[in-house]
């Protein structure tokens, strides 16, 4: 202790960090073996790629659902860190009608003077802050339909469990727009090289396990509209938030990442550690437009603010027809309210919210699917949801 120091402070975790380029080159070099995805329908520059039908069929079967949830948890956390789906969106006019609303809504946007972007240039795109509130609110039932989503769901499932919280984000890329500078993503994504290294080891481990990004295409992207880049098996670089802001890694990265086509429909989810960003739009028509899905953790903070409540209160009465009338099955309803209500019980005012039945209290997606299997009238709801936040926030 001489230099006044003790042997803890010498070993603080805060700056046992090291870059290690040729750890980094080897992870890079393994290869996705169909042994390893065996539900994949093939393997695409390492990338499993995965049938939207067989997964809505596996998900009628408990053992095949927990099977695919298996293969998909371990490709995101030890694989490549990649997944796609074909014909994710099963309906090609549930598509085509949710392209048009957030067409509608870009077109309003620009007048209003709303832009921006974290990666990419002003001007390079459209973008739609919050497009999962601005879709629920300009057609519930398209929001229904889209979000019903049994892949969406297993996805969401099978890396972050039950209870987890969707954002969205429309990004429409216009031609010529220039590539995103190559990133991890959120929470430590968004932070500088400067803020991320005052967060010790074991926060950069846990944050990928936070979140999970998805993209849906709302029209064809071809090689040249520039898809997502993506340098399959970063995720597993543990310096990766510190390191890939360098030169050398950009630049590994510009030289070795991956790109591969979807048709509209389609969808891709992938660890937010991955290595990745959004390509050149070298067309001269094509804007290249999908919804990006950033999935949070119930045990997590989402990116964006969501009314939730106000969400829940859209759809409700057109969740009810549809259980009147039987019009969807119920598990894909429920689908729907995990997409749109919150599904966590805390933070909450425990004086006023204790559990009553079970270790936590009610929230609001429980509330909502006790009511519409209960076939309860839209007012009893909105008034149980007001009491509700009565008690969370008072």
């Amino acid at each position: 202790m001489k230099d006044g120091k003790t042997n803890l402070e010498k070993k603080n975790p805060f700056n046992e960090r090291y870059e290690d380029f040729k750890t980094f080159e080897k992870l890079l070099k393994r290869k996705t073996n169909q042994d390893d995805v065996p539900a994949a329908l093939e393997i695409k520059k390492n990338i499993p790629i995965y049938s939207g039908q067989l997964v809505r069929d596996y998900a009628n079967s408990s053992e095949k659902k927990q099977k695919l949830l298996t293969e998909w948890s371990n490709v995101f956390k030890s694989g490549a860190g990649i997944i796609a789906i074909t014909n994710a969106i099963k309906s090609s006019s549930v598509i085509e009608t949710a392209t048009k609303k957030f067409e509608a809504i870009i077109k309003s946007e620009k007048i209003n003077g709303n832009s921006g972007d974290h990666f990419a240039k002003p001007g390079a795109n459209d973008r739609i802050w919050n497009s999962l509130q601005k879709h629920c609110m300009e057609d519930p039932q398209n929001f229904i339909d889209y979000y019903c989503s049994e892949i969406i769901a297993l996805a969401a499932q099978s890396w972050l469990g039950p209870n987890y919280q969707i954002t969205a984000q429309v990004n429409s890329v216009n031609p010529g727009g220039e590539a995103q500078k190559p990133h991890r993503d959120y929470h430590l994504g968004f932070m500088s090289t400067e803020q991320s290294a005052n967060f010790p080891p074991n926060v950069h481990t846990i944050s990928q396990f936070l979140t999970l990004q998805g993209a849906i295409a709302h029209c064809d992207i071809t090689i040249d509209s520039g898809p997502t880049l993506f340098l399959p098996y970063s995720q597993q670089y543990k310096n990766g938030y510190i390191d890939f802001t360098k030169e050398k890694f950009q630049k590994y990265f510009n030289e070795n990442s991956i790109q591969i086509e979807m048709n509209k429909g389609d969808a891709i989810f992938f660890n937010p550690a991955v290595m990745h960003g959004a390509g050149n739009n070298r067309t001269r028509s094509v804007k290249r437009m999908v919804n990006l899905l950033q999935i949070s953790s119930a045990f997590g903070r989402a990116m964006e603010t969501v009314n939730r409540k106000k969400m829940t209160e859209k759809l409700y009465p057109h969740l009810l027809e549809l259980v009147l009338k039987n019009k969807m099955p119920f598990r894909l309803i429920e689908n729907v309210v995990g997409a749109s209500s919150e599904g966590y019980s805390f933070p909450t005012n425990l004086d006023l919210n204790p559990p009553v039945e079970g270790k936590a209290p009610k929230n609001q997606a429980m509330i909502i699917i006790e009511s519409l299997k209960a076939k309860k009238e839209p007012t009893l709801v909105f008034e149980e949801l007001k009491l509700l936040d009565i008690r969370q926030f008072s």
